[in-house]
């Protein structure tokens, strides 16, 4: 074998397709293949072994590969693998791989081989949770923990670690067979039940905490899970931190003099009851929120679904009279193809033209009337969502200007209290000792006035902002679904219609051709 030929190569088109074309059919099947072309989409399997490979390179276009074998090449990286969803057999073995990677996406692999390669840690592979086989052995895996990262694979049966530094522990065996209870396999033998109970006997507590500690891990993964799809739901309704105190205590975050304002005589009661009154109404839009989502959703869901029945029924109707077409039409071709009389057989030709004819104005009448159809049920729609988000926003307009009367009030609240504070101070009638910073306010009127003022404004603000924030979403989402909706209807009808003249044009194209046939 030449140096040419040993050189590491990247895998190109040519070396795919000349595998496909040895691993494919052969004989008659595999040159029908060869002049159909060759549909990469279509492999299942894929053998690229003992090639010389050094990066694993245009394999996008393989999406139902469940086979690959990529193993006794040089490869170094693993990549390129993204698009092969549908994987369930992969193997990497005999190759130059230091690290675990690029697998992500394959969530349907079952067995994967990473034998011989030069891997020291086991990780990145969270995604595989269906993995029944991994071989990973003759690698540089020096640590027993990696073992316990494996726990998290519950289908794990067959585990071939055999040939790292880790197996050269004591309690190698063990170890492994404590920390993985559902193992059936290690390195290739079957684990006995004296291992396992020797395996209980020593590791016995360990594991125990081990897995009260992942319960509780999970359940707080869970939990999280939980809250974020809440979350979601709130945002989805546009109400996000609105069913508690959180509206409240941003008009108070950007507030410089807030803290120093909130120390005064007689405040904090204040405080307590413009907090209460003002989460009670955004508590109100809260509820009106979640309330409208789901109405808004049933609406929503209810449109797609009359729509998607009108078309398909359409489709049916439209199907069967091009079936019944195309049944008549085969028939007279046969016909035809017996008539020696030229005249005769010019006049069906003649015939078959304006059956076409016929054919094309019943499905464009037919998908007219489908158009028609859909845009009533658009209309009808569009009048429903859009009387439903304004009901909403009038509504949370309306509370939205209760929160901005109870902020005026406690303004005005706020700034007698703190006018009258500043004449006892003036008058050396305060009876209270009052922080330094408070007393930097009350130096005289314009001073006090100013600092309630500039809080205030910052507590409207903020209440304005939510309120715009809220509108201007909302809207957003009921133009954007209804331009959505108005585009994928365009697109519909025009493929629909070049389906059709499509299909009349290859009849008449079809009718021509005899037609030239006969006069040559």
């Amino acid at each position: 074998m030449s140096w040419q030929q040993d050189e590491p190569k990247v895998m190109d088109e040519e070396m795919l397709q000349q595998a496909i074309v040895e691993q494919g059919p052969q004989g008659q099947a595999g040159k029908i293949a060869k002049k159909e072309g060759i549909q990469y989409e279509e492999v299942l399997q894929l053998r690229l072994d003992f090639m010389n490979i050094l990066k694993i390179y245009h394999l996008w276009n393989f999406t139902s590969l469940r086979k690959l074998q990529l193993d006794n090449n040089v490869i170094e990286k693993i990549e390129g693998l993204e698009n092969l969803t549908n994987l369930v057999w992969l193997d990497l073995s005999f190759n130059n791989i230091e690290v675990i990677e690029g697998l992500d996406s394959l969530v349907k692999l079952q067995d994967l081989s990473l034998f011989n390669n030069r891997i020291s840690v086991i990780e990145k592979l969270d995604t595989l949770q269906n993995l029944h086989v991994l071989s990973i052995g003759n690698n540089t895996i020096a640590q027993l923990d990696n073992v316990i990262y494996l726990r998290k694979f519950k289908k794990l049966s067959t585990l071939n670690l055999a040939g790292n530094p880790m197996c050269d522990e004591e309690n190698y065996k063990i170890f492994v067979t404590a920390y993985l209870p559902d193992l059936v396999y290690l390195d290739y033998r079957l684990l006995d039940e004296q291992t396992r109970e020797a395996a209980f006997a020593k590791y016995q507590y360990a594991v125990e905490e081990m897995q009260h500690n992942e319960l509780q891990e999970q359940q707080a993964i869970e939990a999280q899970k939980i809250s974020n799809e809440e979350l979601q739901q709130h945002k989805d309704a546009f109400v996000e931190f609105l069913n508690g105190p959180q509206l409240f205590n941003s008009m108070f975050t950007d507030d410089p003099d807030a803290e120093k304002l909130a120390l005064l005589p007689g405040m904090e009661a204040l405080l307590e009851i413009f907090k209460s009154k003002m989460e009670a109404l955004c508590v109100q839009i809260f509820d009106a929120g979640l309330t409208q989502h789901t109405r808004r959703t049933a609406e929503v869901e209810s449109f797609f679904t009359c729509s998607r029945e009108a078309v398909a029924d359409n489709r049916h109707k439209a199907a069967q009279i091009a079936a019944d077409f195309e049944n008549t039409r085969r028939q007279k071709i046969v016909e035809m193809q017996e008539i020696a009389d030229a005249e005769l057989l010019e006049a069906h030709i003649t015939s078959c033209h304006e059956q076409a004819d016929q054919l094309s104005e019943t499905l464009m009448s037919l998908e007219l009337q489908l158009v028609d159809q859909l845009e009533d049920i658009f209309k009808d729609f569009e009048r429903n969502i859009s009387d439903m988000v304004g009901g909403f926003i009038e509504y949370v307009q309306g509370i939205f200007a209760l929160c901005r009367d109870l902020e005026n009030q406690h303004h005005e609240q706020q700034l007698e209290i703190a006018l009258a504070t500043l004449e006892k101070v003036v008058k050396n009638e305060l009876e209270e000792e009052i922080p330094d910073d408070v007393a930097m306010l009350l130096v005289d009127k314009d001073t006090v006035t100013n600092a309630v003022s500039a809080s205030h404004d910052t507590h409207m603000q903020k209440i304005d902002n939510r309120e715009d924030e809220l509108l201007t979403r909302i809207n957003s989402w009921m133009g954007g679904l209804l331009k959505s909706i108005n585009n994928d209807e365009v697109k519909r009808n025009r493929k629909r219609i070049s389906e059709i003249q499509n299909y009349i044009r290859f009849v008449k194209d079809d009718l021509n051709e005899m037609a030239l046939s006969e006069h040559s």
